[in-house]
C-alpha cells in the first residue's frame, strides 16, 4: 500500500478541481501547493544542508519581480518569468552566497534576514525601474478561473519535489547532510563545503524564485512589501517546514496544509485576527517541545499517542 500512496495522492490532487470546489477553496489549494514548493526549497538548504535562512523572501521577491519587470518594461508575458527567474536567481544566489556563506549558524541566519530587507528597501527606492511602493500590475489576466493556475503550480510543485528527492539521494545529498552534521569534519574529509553550500543555496533560491514568478502571474499585482515580506514569506516558510518536518520529503507539504488553512481560519475570524502572530508562535513552541522533528518526522510518536497504530510506550 505504501508503494502506491504517492500515486493515490497525485490522483486525488489532479481530480480535486473537477469536483466543483468554490473559487475560494481553489485559491486555498493554490496557496497550499505554492507554500509547499517554497518549503521544499527552504528544506533543501536549511533542513538537509543545515544553513538556516531567514531571508527566503529575497528569493521569492526577486522571482516575482523577474516576471513582473518582463511585462512592465518589455511588454512580454509574465509567464516567461518562470524560465527567466532560474538563471536570475542563480546569479543572485551566488552573490548572496559570496557574502553570507562566510558566516555560520545564527550569523548566517541574521545575514540572510538582512539581505531580504536590503532587497525590499532597494525595490522600494528604484521607483523608475520597479515602480516603488506603487508596484507592478498585470492588466490582462490569463485566466479568470483558478483551475489552470492550480494545475500549473501543482506541476511546478511536483517538479520541485522530484528534484529535491533526486538531489538528496545523490552524492550531493550526502555531502549536504555531512555539512549539516559537522562542517569541520566534512571539510577534513576533503569535501569542499563552500562549494556544496553554494550549490544548495542556488538550488533553493532558484526553486523559490520560480514560486515567486508564479505568484506574480497568479495574483497579477506585486509590491515590495508583499513579495519581500519577512513575516508572510520568510517566517511562514520556516514554520511550514518546522511544523511539517525538517529534512523530510513530505514535511513541507503537510506543514503548508496546516499553516495555510490555519492562517485562513484566523483571517476569517475577526476576533482572532489581531492575535495571529501569537497563535503561530504558540504553535511553533508546541511543535519544538513535543514534536521536534515535525509531524512527519515524529509521526510514529503521534500514532502511539493517539493509538492509531503501534503500542503506546
Amino acid at each position: 500500500m505504501k508503494k502506491f500512496l504517492p500515486l493515490i495522492i497525485l490522483a486525488v490532487l489532479f481530480v480535486l478541481p473537477l469536483i466543483g470546489l468554490s473559487s475560494y477553496m481553489m485559491h486555498i489549494l493554490v496557496l497550499v501547493v505554492m507554500y509547499s514548493m517554497i518549503g521544499m526549497a527552504w528544506n533543501l538548504l536549511g533542513g538537509y544542508c543545515g544553513q538556516v535562512s531567514f531571508g527566503h523572501a529575497a528569493f521569492f521577491g526577486m522571482g516575482a519581480y523577474s516576471a513582473g519587470l518582463l511585462y512592465h518594461h518589455l511588454g512580454l508575458s509574465a509567464w516567461w518569468g518562470l524560465l527567466i527567474s532560474v538563471p536570475v536567481l542563480t546569479v543572485f544566489s551566488l552573490m548572496i552566497g559570496f557574502i553570507c556563506l562566510r558566516l555560520r549558524g545564527p550569523y548566517f541566519a541574521l545575514a540572510t534576514l538582512a539581505m531580504g530587507e536590503v532587497f525590499r528597501v532597494t525595490a522600494e527606492n528604484l521607483v523608475k525601474f520597479t515602480g516603488g511602493d506603487v508596484g507592478i500590475l498585470i492588466r490582462e489576466r490569463t485566466w479568470v478561473v483558478k483551475t489552470w493556475y492550480y494545475y500549473i503550480i501543482l506541476l511546478l510543485g511536483i517538479g520541485a519535489f522530484l528534484l529535491v528527492k533526486k538531489v538528496i539521494e545523490s552524492k550531493w545529498g550526502y555531502y549536504f547532510v555531512s555539512i549539516r552534521e559537522d562542517q569541520d569534519a566534512a571539510s577534513s574529509l576533503g569535501i569542499n563545503t563552500t562549494l556544496y553550500k553554494t550549490i544548495a543555496l542556488c538550488l533553493s533560491g532558484a526553486l523559490t524564485g520560480v514560486a515567486g514568478a508564479f505568484y506574480m502571474n497568479y495574483m497579477g499585482y506585486i509590491d515590495p512589501k508583499i513579495v519581500f515580506a519577512l513575516h508572510d514569506i520568510s517566517i511562514v516558510t520556516i514554520m511550514v517546514v518546522m511544523v511539517g518536518g525538517v529534512a523530510t520529503y513530505w514535511g513541507p507539504t503537510v506543514g503548508a496544509i496546516i499553516m495555510v488553512f490555519l492562517a485562513e481560519l484566523i483571517r476569517s475570524n475577526p476576533s482572532l485576527g489581531v492575535a495571529h502572530q501569537t497563535l503561530f508562535g504558540i504553535l511553533l513552541i508546541i511543535i519544538i517541545i513535543f514534536l521536534p522533528n515535525g509531524i512527519v518526522g515524529d509521526f510514529t510518536k503521534l500514532r502511539k499517542l493517539f493509538r492509531l497504530g503501534g503500542t503506546p510506550t
